[in-house]
């Protein structure tokens, strides 16, 4: 048996390699324009609030699932074309951000208004207000929402695998069918627990260190 697994190591880890890519490229666009999304969700600009919306509503009424397969089969009827890897990054990157737009714009209208009046009294800028006032109180409130996608995130990666990018479930499920077994994709299985242990630990690290905004 695990000599069985040692044969099986560099298939998955190849498949790793993408599912990781695809996770940390996603979280580490995803985020910024999540934020800047719900900068716009909340701006007192009209057309901008109502594109903005209707954004949100698509991304977040339609599985990710068929975005993918939308922008990386259905854009080049139309003359716009995405290798495998950008189409599958694109189609996460912008429905994860509406998911965490939604996330942070919440987090943002929790905070007191008063604090607002308060950084102006002060001279701050709106800029330096939100930076140094606004935001940080705002990733203490959504710590765990964020972190519940975060952890979806990870799992959706395996969606990848309808535009042909060999990820880690995939990996394991062709050695699976080819072997007749479900050792590989319990050791799939075994991966995804693992990383998900390290994603919990590191929120709860990043809970422990914004405690002090209670």
């Amino acid at each position: 048996m695990f000599e069985y697994i040692l044969r099986l190591l560099p298939a998955l880890l190849s498949g790793l390699e993408v599912t990781l890519k695809v996770f940390f490229l996603t979280l580490v666009i995803s985020i910024p324009l999540g934020i800047l999304v719900a900068l716009g969700r909340l701006s007192k600009i009209k057309p901008l609030v109502f594109l903005v919306e209707l954004y949100i509503w698509v991304m977040r009424g339609t599985p990710l699932l068929l975005q993918i397969v939308v922008i990386f089969f259905g854009l080049p009827i139309v003359g716009i074309t995405f290798d495998r890897f950008p189409a599958a990054i694109l189609a996460f990157v912008l429905n994860y951000a509406a998911y965490f737009g939604e996330i942070f714009r919440g987090g943002i209208e929790s905070i007191d208004k008063g604090q607002y009046d308060a950084a102006k009294v002060l001279g701050f800028t709106p800029a330096k207000t939100f930076t140094r006032i606004i935001l940080p109180q705002m990733i203490k409130i959504v710590l765990p929402s964020v972190a519940n996608e975060v952890i979806t995130l990870v799992k959706d990666t395996s969606l990848v695998y309808v535009v042909g990018l060999g990820e880690l479930l995939r990996a394991g499920k062709i050695a699976s069918n080819r072997d007749a077994s479900l050792v590989p994709l319990i050791v799939v299985g075994v991966f995804y627990l693992a990383l998900t242990a390290v994603l919990t630990a590191v929120f709860q690290k990043l809970e422990d260190r914004y405690s002090y905004f209670q």
